[in-house]
């Protein structure tokens, strides 16, 4: 049997009740005030960007990094291993060329000279030598061969003298033998002593050509020492600015180490580096837009590595004007590569909202206080524009801010 409650509890009922249908209304408010937000959420429209969609020309680049170097650096290395002695600059100056830079430790190098000096002079002599020996042992064997021919010549006498006896009967037989012998013999003396002499002729030359080249290496020798000595007074190659110099004093020297760097930084131009995927679009004489520090310059592309280095490209940009007064070495700077041109191409500012070709929601301006989200496809681009595939008409406008915190709004109204 149900029994009827006391006011105490009848009371607590109704502020139950009250508190549930107040839950309630809080949370339809809440639901209805984010669908509202959701669906539509006004925005100062003086902190957008809004452009006209447009038809113009696009000149289609690819994005690249680079730096800014001097048109023109050398390195000097040490040419011996040395110490450096003396310091006359410093990393900053400006220097002419032919002006020291260092002094190094030479006295092996210099010891060295003296020694192929004294080696050259010792090959002049050899070389003297052996001309004169040569002369002297053929025109000995000359000397023989003459004095035989002549003895032939008795023996060719004495035969026709024992032939002529013979025929008045005072000679014999035997004694004509004899003398053809003897006549015979020093005949092939005579030709084994010419063929003698035309080997040794040819033996005697290739000695004497290999004493002259014996003589010619070691004059070239004493000629490399003496450049490497030469080099090795550390001199300015040319007019510029040091911007490295090894000042260890008494540090020891390996020959090859760099010692220093001369720059001209009155010129320069642009280092580059570009990922491998986009390198096919590079080629040598397209036209690069430089950016760095909100300025911008022009150039061509002059040589590109044909080899790939941690998944980038590089290669080097002459610049048009390589002595603009706002190029600073070591700047790092936003490239542009140009790699084809459009006319007449549906287009709309470049901004942050681009990554690169493919899908994007935008928000297009319908009325004078209302944007709406629309899917947009974007091509190529550039510095300054982006090509629009589908999605927007000339005449349109639309954000070009970026809209990420409003990505799932599918209209804005504008304040």
């Amino acid at each position: 049997m149900d029994r009827e409650l006391s006011k105490k509890e009848k009371r607590k009922s109704i502020r139950i009740l009250y508190y549930k249908i107040l839950i309630t209304l809080f949370l339809i408010g809440g639901i209805i005030t984010g669908l509202v937000f959701f669906l539509e959420t006004d925005i100062e429209g003086k902190n957008l960007r809004i452009a006209v969609v447009e038809k113009g020309r696009l000149e289609s680049s690819v994005s690249a990094s680079g730096k800014i170097v001097p048109l023109y650096e050398q390195a000097i290395i040490s040419p011996v291993a040395t110490k450096i002695l003396e310091v006359y600059c410093d990393e900053g100056d400006s220097v002419v060329a032919g002006e020291s830079l260092l002094k190094l430790d030479l006295q092996s190098a210099e010891t060295e000279v003296r020694k192929l000096s004294d080696e050259v002079d010792l090959k002049n002599i050899a070389i003297e030598q052996t001309f004169l020996t040569n002369e002297t042992e053929l025109t000995d064997l000359e000397m023989k061969i003459k004095t035989k021919e002549m003895s032939l010549d008795h023996l060719k006498a004495e035969v026709a003298n024992e032939k002529r006896l013979d025929s008045i009967g005072t000679g014999t037989g035997d004694r004509i033998r004899e003398a053809e012998l003897a006549f015979y013999t020093g005949q092939l003396e005579l030709e084994q002593m010419k063929i003698q002499l035309q080997n040794e002729k040819k033996v005697r030359e290739a000695l004497y050509r290999s004493k002259q080249l014996e003589g010619v290496i070691s004059q070239r020798n004493l000629q490399e020492m003496e450049r490497t000595l030469e080099d090795a007074g550390i001199r300015a190659p040319r007019n510029g600015v040091v911007t490295f110099l090894n000042k260890s004093l008494g540090t020891s020297i390996a020959a090859g180490e760099k010692l220093a760097v001369v720059s001209d930084l009155s010129h320069f131009k642009i280092s580059g580096e570009i990922s491998e995927g986009n390198s096919g679009k590079l080629s040598v004489g397209s036209e690069v837009k430089v950016r760095f520090n909100k300025n911008t310059v022009t150039g061509h592309i002059s040589s590109i590595s044909p080899q790939s280095q941690n998944g980038t490209v590089d290669f080097n940009v002459i610049l048009d004007d390589d002595s603009d007064k706002r190029l600073r070495s070591g700047l790092r700077t936003e490239l542009n590569v140009i790699y084809d041109i459009q006319d007449e191409v549906v287009r709309i500012p470049n901004g942050q909202y681009f990554t690169g070709p493919g899908e994007y929601y935008l928000f297009v301006k319908t009325t004078a206080q209302k944007l709406e989200r629309r899917l947009v496809n974007l091509g190529d681009s550039n510095f300054d524009y982006v090509e629009v595939k589908s999605g927007l008409s000339p005449g349109e406008e639309v954000v070009v801010t970026d809209m990420t915190d409003y990505k799932n709004r599918k209209s804005i109204s504008l304040k």
